[in-house]
């Protein structure tokens, strides 16, 4: 890999690694097509102990984003409160009253999926579509996340890295996991990674954040993929991935002059449902605990129409 030419090995990779025309011309579900209904069938008896956890962070004005793309963190507002119905401001009849409230945000400011129309390569969005079409200030006209949202449900799998790879559970910022890290941190936990998964996979950059700060945490160095992993990724036929940090792949990116090389092969080209800032901590301590790291996984995006992101709550059943 010539750390001087991210130009070059993203197309080779690209070139190597492309569904292109895989599932046909008007595909809009990219690598969600290998979780089908056997795969949903086998990862449904995987909820044996009938525990859930909530892999995301909370949605509110301490989360972490600093303003990088324009991206802030929620903004709640209540626009009915118990002051109002106590007050008998809200005109409803025999002593009803109630409370409501909106939220302000950006799409992917939490816990949240990438959509396929979240990043081009050279104009080109999934399936080899003209991004200038594909995507207007109407939204995303093809491949919006609504799309997804009956599908994002299947076998999860945990790689905790972090836990094996790392010291003490975590990976320093700007450790680049490689295939050869995946593959052994999947043989430590016994278990196998193949078509139609959703791969979680732990570095452990959330936990130190939370002791320590956000920092840079939105946009800034972080432990994550090497770009290396995109023929594993591809091979695997994984159906979806997501990390416990920002970014998803290793930050500073490999390359000199950069940005998410990783995302501009994963997205447009393999049609990978990415998913970022998961929260992985309570499920890989209750996976270290019982030595099981395979569970029914939902983490259906919320419908929005034309959405190139979406907010989301993965609930993993074990």
């Amino acid at each position: 890999m010539n750390r001087r030419d991210p130009e070059g090995a993203i197309a080779e990779a690209a070139r190597k690694y492309s569904n292109w025309g895989r599932w046909g011309a008007d595909d809009v579900l990219g690598t969600l097509n290998f979780l089908d209904e056997a795969k949903r069938r086998e990862a449904v008896a995987l909820g044996r102990r009938g525990v859930s956890f909530s892999l995301s962070q909370r949605f509110d004005m301490n989360g972490p984003q600093n303003g990088w793309g324009r991206r802030t963190n929620p903004i709640h507002t209540m626009l009915m409160t118990g002051s109002d119905a106590s007050l008998g401001n809200q005109g409803s009849p025999h002593g009803i009253g109630g409370a409501d409230d909106m939220i302000t945000m950006p799409l992917q400011c939490s816990t949240q999926w990438d959509g396929l129309g979240h990043v081009f390569d050279h104009g080109k969005a999934w399936n080899g579509r003209d991004a200038a079409l594909t995507v207007t200030s109407e939204g995303d006209l093809v491949t919006g996340i609504e799309h997804m949202a009956p599908h994002a449900a299947g076998r999860g799998v945990l790689l905790d890295v972090g836990r094996v790879v790392g010291t003490e559970g975590e990976l320093p910022d700007g450790f680049a996991i490689t295939e050869e890290h995946l593959d052994a941190t999947a043989e430590a936990h016994r278990v196998s990674v193949g078509r139609g998964d959703i791969v979680l996979v732990r570095t452990g950059q959330l936990t130190r954040v939370r002791r320590e700060g956000w920092g840079g945490y939105a946009g800034g160095p972080a432990p994550g993929l090497s770009f290396t992993t995109a023929g594993w990724l591809h091979r695997t036929e994984i159906a979806a991935i997501a990390t416990d940090t920002w970014g998803f792949e290793v930050r500073p990116n490999e390359f000199e002059h950069a940005f998410q090389p990783l995302h501009q092969v994963a997205i447009p080209h393999m049609g990978l449902l990415i998913g970022e800032m998961w929260d992985l901590d309570a499920l890989a301590a209750d996976c270290a605990a019982d030595g099981v790291y395979d569970f029914w996984l939902t983490a259906a995006p919320l419908p929005i129409t034309g959405a190139v992101g979406s907010p989301v709550n993965p609930i993993a059943v074990k």
